[in-house]
């Protein structure tokens, strides 16, 4: 029993870990330079952080990259507080494309795509090994080589992330027999408190939100976890996803102690606000379409869209700037 549940688990997990460190470091080598300059040229106002932050985390494939590096350019004295509301709340919308894409259970695709990607790059390689460029021509292939390289091993990594997603769905028979599991979803059925305690404490110790609602997702399209539980999980896991933040802000400023602390009450009051709500919104979720991993993926949508649209116009109270000022040494 152990080994048809917990082999699969460990084995999907690291091959979905490594597929989005390898999508986030080559996106990021991608737009890295591009990225600093963006959050700080647009945040003049908050809705503008928004949209810039959500693009972002959206191209980077991850909110705590994201985040993180705000709170390290508010210690640096290169981003102000006030600058920083919008951005906060576009990250958490970037990040859903990753959930969304997962949901539309395009797994199969997985081994073609990283197959593909592979090829990709060993042709951007050899492309950036030709001669000294003699022609126009040639000096052209020889700039696209690095910018191929990277988009390649996101290609690559997005493929292993399907490919985890594949393997861990392997043990939904294994885990309907399990006793463990079926008096954790009796609890479950009592109290989502436990399934958002359950999405809180794995995200906090994976530090990846994306690798537990995708584990969420996989169980649910594999009919072993309720919709309902894993909406609550996916709650909780967006209360663990900040552990990484506040760890980012050990040290810091105070300014970067209240982004950390801006990002917390945001995901926390969020799902807290929609935890006696899991059931209207698994049924928006389904009536949006898809499968039961597709309404996971929609539930995590719709909450970041909400909380983050709902926020928005409190970041306009000129409470912030005056908070601001006093923030400063």
């Amino acid at each position: 029993m152990i080994r048809d549940v917990l082999f699969p688990v460990i084995y999907g997990l690291v091959i979905f870990l490594a597929g989005m460190k390898l999508m986030e470091a080559a996106l990021a080598k991608l737009a890295g330079p591009l990225l600093t300059r963006t959050l700080h040229k647009a945040t003049s106002t908050p809705l503008k952080g928004l949209i810039a932050s959500s693009l972002l985390s959206a191209l980077l494939q991850s909110s705590t990259a994201v985040t993180v590096l705000t709170i390290g350019m508010v210690n640096a004295g290169l981003l102000t507080y006030a600058r920083t509301l919008g951005i906060i709340l576009g990250s958490n919308i970037g990040t859903c494309l990753t959930t969304e894409l997962i949901g539309l259970q395009i797994s199969r695709m997985a081994a073609p795509l990283l197959v593909l990607s592979l090829c990709l790059w060993a042709a951007a390689v050899l492309l950036g090994e030709l001669p000294a460029p003699s022609t126009r021509i040639a000096a052209s292939c020889r700039k696209l080589s690095i910018p191929l390289q990277f988009i390649s091993l996101a290609a690559a990594g997005f493929s292993l992330v399907l490919w985890g997603i594949a393997v861990m769905q392997s043990i939904g028979p294994a885990l309907q027999a399990s006793g463990l599991f079926r008096w954790f979803l009796d609890h479950a059925a009592t109290s989502a408190l436990w399934g958002l305690a359950a999405g809180a404490c794995l995200t906090a110790m994976l530090h990846s939100s994306a690798a537990v609602i995708g584990m969420a997702m996989g169980l649910a399209s594999s009919g072993v976890m309720p919709p309902g539980l894993g909406i609550a999980l996916v709650l909780g896991a967006n209360i663990g996803t900040c552990v990484t933040a506040v760890i980012a802000a050990i040290g810091g400023s105070a300014s970067g102690k209240f982004v950390a602390g801006s990002h917390v009450a945001l995901n926390v009051g969020g799902a807290l606000l929609f935890l006696p709500f899991i059931q209207q919104l698994q049924v928006l979720s389904a009536w949006l379409g898809g499968g039961p991993a597709a309404q996971l993926a929609h539930a995590q949508t719709i909450f970041n869209v909400v909380c983050s649209l709902g926020v928005l116009p409190l970041c306009y109270l000129p409470v912030w700037t005056r908070l601001e000022k006093r923030l400063q040494p």
